[in-house]
């Protein structure tokens, strides 16, 4: 039983932003029906690539869909019907949460918006995401992880500082920025409710989530007029926090911003030499000496295989870390072992490996119950269990329309 267990959430989002939010509270115990509109269902379904990458699993499943939709239940209703409509206000009744990632005039067109639903359920948390912000010049425009890192000036801290242009991050980060954000706006406001019995409207964007997560850079150029610059592998003023490749093709990052293990790394790296060394004697020098010292540490990174660097640094208590590939960090013990990766039993594919929990409970632990569900998997069921539908008023739905 999860932290959120008893806790109701009714998504109508597409794509991964606003429904990693909701698989985020599944994980915790909620339980979240997922309600689809008919024929195409979440966009997520049939998307097939991604930035030029093909994303379906061997058995023709969409990955964004797996990955943003585990531990749902699908329902199927057409807000377009009188009736359908008339059915997802049943559902908001008898729920606590409604999570979006609609924009602002939709809403208001299908009358799902945060005015309608609250005179339905005035203790419901209304959570709402989108690309820009529901305020402001670009509040009913489209926009994505993409949009955002650019909108937010994150594409210019990507990258190495050797390269000009800008930098984009993979993998839709920016839109799970968000959601955790989302999810953080909700337990907050569940939180209020508790206390003062009220409901409320939660705001985000993918726009907020990317600026936000710059704060350091942000405040640095808010209060001295500049921001990180770049990190450069071959120009960094500190070469003991940087990446090394090894003899056998891997990376290992240094780490060490304090400057007080000198002594340490020059002796597990067999450079003991370099200690005395009046061009590395402070950090100050060695920041003058910069070029060098790189060199230097290079050479000697480059006469052995990661696995041997790293046996000899767990004997020091030095900063360090292999710089992995997804193929070392989906097997790592120490991955598995804070539940970052785990394993689950997918409904089709068998025992497989999903993303993890970012927060561990003691007594309430997050978990993956199902995988992503199939459309309209649970509509019969959750119109007969919650709303106390009899068959005969099911198939009456279904004939008006009302199920798609």
């Amino acid at each position: 039983m999860g932290p959120l267990d008893g806790i109701r959430v009714i998504e109508s989002a597409v794509v991964l932003n606003g429904p990693a939010a909701g698989y985020m509270l599944g994980d915790l115990g909620a339980e979240v029906i997922k309600v689809e509109p008919p024929v195409t269902g979440d966009l997520s379904r049939g998307m097939e690539a991604m930035y030029g990458t093909y994303l379906f699993t061997p058995d023709g499943r969409s990955v964004i869909w797996e990955a943003g939709n585990r531990n749902k239940k699908s329902v199927v209703l057409n807000l377009r019907n009188e009736e359908g409509k008339a059915t997802f206000y049943r559902l908001i009744e008898r729920s606590d949460v409604f999570l979006t990632n609609y924009r602002p005039k939709a809403l208001q067109r299908m009358g799902i918006d945060y005015e309608t639903l609250r005179k339905h359920n005035p203790k419901l948390v209304y959570a709402h995401t989108t690309a820009f912000g529901s305020k402001g010049p670009f509040k009913d425009r489209a926009g994505f992880d993409m949009t955002a890192q650019a909108y937010s000036g994150a594409m210019w801290i990507a990258g190495d500082r050797d390269y000009s242009g800008p930098a984009m991050t993979v993998g839709s980060v920016y839109d799970m920025i968000g959601a955790s954000f989302l999810a953080y706006g909700i337990l907050a406001a569940l939180v209020a409710r508790e206390r003062t019995g009220v409901g409320q409207q939660v705001e985000t964007s993918i726009l907020s989530g990317a600026v936000h997560v710059q704060a350091l850079n942000l405040s640095s150029f808010l209060w001295a007029g500049t921001g990180q610059a770049r990190f450069s592998q071959k120009r960094t003023r500190n070469p003991l926090t940087n990446y090394y490749q090894c003899a056998d093709g891997k990376w290992i990052v240094l780490c060490e911003p304090a400057a007080k293990n000198w002594e340490n790394i020059c002796t597990a790296m067999g450079m003991q030499e370099l200690i005395p060394d009046k061009r590395f004697s402070t950090p100050k020098i060695r920041a003058q000496n910069y070029a060098e010292l790189i060199t230097l540490l290079e050479s000697k990174f480059a006469t052995k295989p990661r696995h041997e660097w790293l046996s000899i640094f767990d004997q020091y208590d030095f900063p360090y870390s292999p710089l992995n590939s997804y193929e070392d960090v989906v097997d790592d013990p120490q991955i598995l072992s804070n539940q970052c990766v785990v394993e689950t039993d997918h409904a089709t594919a068998g025992k497989t490996k999903a993303v993890g929990y970012p927060v561990q409970f003691s007594e309430t632990p997050a978990s993956v119950r199902s995988g992503a569900p199939e459309f309209g998997q649970h509509t019969e069921e959750v119109l007969v269990e919650i709303l106390g539908c009899s068959w005969q008023e099911v198939d009456r739905l279904r004939n008006q329309g009302a199920l798609g």
